[in-house]
């Protein structure tokens, strides 16, 4: 009964060829996560469910709202630059803009270029430190999966915030790392 007063939330026409197909990717994307939520409050109880309890209309505006961001980003996409299994960036596209990744340096083996790293990254503002800290442990920072565990979503923050603090960390890191060669 609540996927169908949901359904019933949403933006439709009057004839059904008249929807656009961004419109009904919206819809059921909306449908989808709501769905989601079901599930895993079915399984153990989730506080995400109460919001809709309290304000129906209000949750329902804000899953519209996260759905049309995701699809009109899909649809603006002009060129994928992400792996399409992980959503992580492809490493020959973050090679060509320049990122430096102070883990895929090879002197990661060697002890004394650990403990200056290490050195380093306690330098650095706290939200940096974490995740520069979840990097090193493969921890993606973003993905398509809803359940998998990602620096987004760990961190409360949108894959761009993410995103500019791992280069901004990166910079600082190679220029301490880099300048102490010199």
């Amino acid at each position: 009964m609540l996927l169908e007063r949901a359904a019933r939330c949403l933006p439709r026409s009057q004839n059904t060829d008249q929807i656009s197909s961004g419109q009904a990717e919206i819809n059921e994307l909306v449908l989808d996560t709501l769905n989601i939520l079901l599930s895993c409050d079915r399984n153990e109880y989730s506080e995400k469910l109460d919001f809709f309890e309290i304000r129906f209309d209000g949750a329902m505006a804000k899953l519209r709202l996260d759905a049309q961001r995701t699809v009109w980003r899909r649809q603006n996409r002009n060129t994928s630059f992400e792996a399409e299994e992980t959503g992580e960036i492809r490493r020959d596209v973050e090679k060509a803009i320049g990122n430096y990744n102070p883990f895929e340096n090879a002197k990661i083996e060697s002890r004394d270029y650990r403990s200056r790293l290490d050195a380093a990254i306690d330098t650095l503002p706290t939200l940096q430190q974490r995740i520069i800290q979840m990097l090193r442990k493969d921890v993606p920072i973003d993905s398509k999966d809803p359940y998998a565990v990602t620096i987004s979503k760990t961190l409360g923050k949108v894959e761009k915030t993410i995103r500019l603090n791992r280069d901004k960390a990166y910079a600082v890191l190679k220029s301490i790392l880099e300048g102490d060669q010199t």
